[in-house]
């Protein structure tokens, strides 16, 4: 039996997929959009396994190995990093680098190879103001970077043509996590405004902004202390609302672990919260909602 589904694609491809021994074969059909295209499959569940990865003679030459490299050589390269690259085409969000705990010498291929121009947008977070300095001036010069949230990106997904997303932020101390965030959404092509210094202590701050911050489809609050930003806007919206909880803090913060204790309790319904100082995740949460408009 064929069944249709919509997916997030860049591109029109044919793939298969090897599950428990067998051959599967999926056509993806463009459909004339940026975002979207129908997925016709034969016998098999909506979306491969975890198990599943396309094989390697269907993918664009520079993801299968490119330049007659094999894909093992591919993996030496960068110290064994491989992409999922049909991420977005099963949850509508491209694989980002994690640059933190990566060596040197793997930051600097994968920056070499994913700069603007290259064909795939590839944001990098966590990449840490000391390290992209010591990346060769031609190669920094194909980026955008944000020295402050540490994120980095060549291209950036096509703008969407609707949605859009509020980050507000308890304090400029929470900068790195609430420009992370910011900046994903750039990447992503949301459309977005920070507000900055929205903190409890000064309630008038945020009640001035408030009817702006309801004009935004998504909402994600950024706080470190004892967080009570996203309790206090969670009662006075009614837009769907990420908190994110920073380290920022002194003693019993414990690195954001009273923050994320104190968004958990909240007495505001319906509020998601996201891992500590994960700026990143809660801008993909609210690409998700943004998505199904």
């Amino acid at each position: 039996m064929v069944e249709k589904k919509q997916v997030f694609l860049p591109t029109h491809r044919i793939l298969k997929y090897d599950r428990i021994g067998q051959v599967f074969r999926a056509d993806y059909v463009w459909d004339g959009s940026h975002r979207c295209a129908i997925l016709t499959r034969s016998n098999i569940s909506p979306f491969p396994s975890s198990g599943c990865r396309p094989q390697a003679e269907d993918l664009p030459q520079e993801e299968a190995g490119g330049g007659g490299r094999s894909t093992g050589e591919k993996r030496n390269m960068t110290s064994g990093v491989v992409f999922d690259h049909d991420r977005k085409a099963r949850i509508g969000l491209p694989e980002a680098v994690f640059c933190e705990g990566k060596d040197f010498e793997s930051v600097r291929g994968l920056l070499e190879r994913f700069g603007r121009g290259s064909g795939h947008p590839i944001l990098f977070t966590r990449l840490r103001p000391e390290v992209f300095e010591r990346i060769p001036e031609e190669t920094k010069a194909l980026y955008s970077y944000h020295a402050l949230s540490g994120t980095a990106f060549g291209d950036a997904l096509p703008a969407m043509e609707r949605g859009s997303v509020a980050v507000v932020s308890a304090g400029t101390s929470d900068g790195r996590v609430t420009w992370e965030a910011a900046r994903t959404l750039e990447y992503l092509g949301i459309r977005h405004k920070v507000f900055e210094d929205c903190g409890a202590a000064g309630l008038w701050r945020l009640t001035q902004r408030l009817e702006e911050i309801n004009s935004f489809d998504v909402i994600i609050v950024i706080a470190g202390m004892d967080a009570a930003l996203a309790t206090i806007l969670g009662g006075l919206t009614p837009r769907p609302l990420f908190g994110v909880p920073t380290s920022v803090g002194y003693g019993v913060a414990e690195g954001g672990k009273t923050a994320l204790a104190a968004m958990l309790a909240s007495c505001a319904p319906g509020i998601g919260i996201l891992n500590i100082d994960n700026g990143y995740g809660a801008a993909c949460a609210a690409a998700r909602v943004i998505h199904l408009l």
